[in-house]
C-alpha cells in the first residue's frame, strides 16, 4: 500500500521476466480490505491497458508447484483447480475447489454447510485464472453487463471470491478444470500467524518447494 518495498523491486529486476509495480494508493477504512484494493488497482491497470494474457492472484502464504504456471497457458477463458491446506486442528488436510469429469467443472469440493447455502462458486483466490480480454472486450465474451469487473468490498468475507467469479463466468459450464480432471493439488495454502506478518528485509528461499499431491480418486 502507498508505495513500492525496495526488497519487492529487488525481486522485480533480478527476475529476468517484463514485470509491472503498481502501488494503491487507496485510502484504506478497513484493514482486512487491504487485498481486495490491490487486485482491484492491478485489475483496473489491465482494463485501461488492454493487457492480453492470463490473469492470476498469487500470494505470499502459498506455495506453487512451477507445472501450474505452465498449465495456465492453456487456458481459454476461465481455469481453475483444487487448493489444499491443513485443517485448523492440523489433523488433516482440507480441500476447495471444482470436481471435474475431464476439464468440464461438475461439483465443488466444500467444507462449510453454510457456504454452500450462500456461495455460487467454492475456488479459493489462489484456485483459479482467466483470459484478461474479459475484462476490456465484452463483445468477444458477449459479457451484457457494462459495469467493469473488480472484487467487491461490500459482501460478507466468505463470498468475496466467489462474487468475483460470478462477474467473469455465468456458470461451471464456462469453466476449465485444470490438472489432470483436477485430481492433482499444485497450490497449497499455508495460514501464515499473525507474529509473521512482516518479513525479514531480503527474506529468501534457499530450496526450490515444489511439491505435486495426487488426489485419491472417488
Amino acid at each position: 500500500m502507498n508505495s513500492q518495498s525496495d526488497e519487492t523491486a529487488d525481486i522485480l529486476r533480478s527476475s529476468g521476466i517484463m514485470y509491472r509495480h503498481l502501488v494503491c494508493k487507496m485510502n484504506l477504512t478497513n484493514t482486512s480490505h487491504r487485498n481486495i484494493l490491490m487486485r482491484n488497482v492491478a485489475i483496473a491497470h489491465i482494463e485501461t491497458h488492454r493487457l492480453n494474457g492470463i490473469v492470476y492472484f498469487a500470494d505470499d502464504d502459498n506455495i506453487y508447484s512451477v507445472e501450474l504456471f505452465q498449465q495456465m497457458r492453456d487456458i481459454r477463458r476461465f481455469g481453475t483447480w483444487t487448493v489444499a491446506r491443513l485443517s485448523e486442528d492440523r489433523s488433516g488436510i482440507v480441500l476447495q475447489g471444482p470436481i471435474c469429469d475431464g476439464s468440464q467443472v461438475i461439483g465443488w469440493h466444500t467444507n462449510n454447510e453454510s457456504d454452500g447455502k450462500s456461495k455460487r462458486f467454492h475456488a479459493e483466490m489462489p484456485g483459479f485464472a482467466f483470459n484478461s480480454t474479459i475484462l476490456w472486450d465484452r463483445k468477444k465474451w458477449h459479457r451484457p453487463n457494462p459495469e467493469p469487473i473488480r472484487q467487491l468490498e461490500s459482501v460478507k468475507e466468505n463470498l468475496w471470491v466467489s462474487t468475483l467469479i460470478e462477474q467473469i463466468v455465468e456458470d461451471e459450464g464456462e469453466m476449465e478444470g485444470l490438472m489432470n480432471d483436477c485430481s492433482r493439488v499444485m497450490v497449497w495454502h499455508i495460514d501464515l500467524e499473525l507474529s509473521y506478518s512482516s518479513y525479514p528485509q531480503k527474506w529468501i528461499t534457499e530450496n526450490n518447494l515444489d511439491a505435486i499431491w495426487n488426489l485419491p480418486l472417488a
